[in-house]
């Protein structure tokens, strides 16, 4: 529920301001903290994403994420925050 939440969120906070949101394609580069690189010009620490159960260890159905995982990521309204939507084949 809580990404969920933050998708609307970030939905909400980009049609206020007239701004889309921007979605980007990440490669996971590190798992303890995990952290994210985009585009091979920025790195995401964990303190910048927002992790659903569906991507992280907590929910054993699916794997966590591990380096050389290509993510799909929501950029939430400035730029500080970023909602790993899910893992995507390559």
């Amino acid at each position: 529920m809580a990404l969920l939440d933050a998708i609307k969120k970030a939905g909400a906070a980009a049609h206020a301001s007239g701004n889309p949101v921007a979605v980007l394609i990440g490669r996971v580069t590190g798992t303890n903290p995990l952290e994210v690189n985009v585009d091979q010009r920025f790195t995401l620490s964990e303190d910048f994403l927002i992790i659903p159960e569906g991507v992280s260890d907590v929910q054993r159905i699916r794997r966590a994420l591990e380096p050389g995982d290509i993510v799909l990521l929501l950029r939430v309204q400035g730029g500080q925050q970023f909602v790993v939507l899910d893992r995507v084949s390559a």
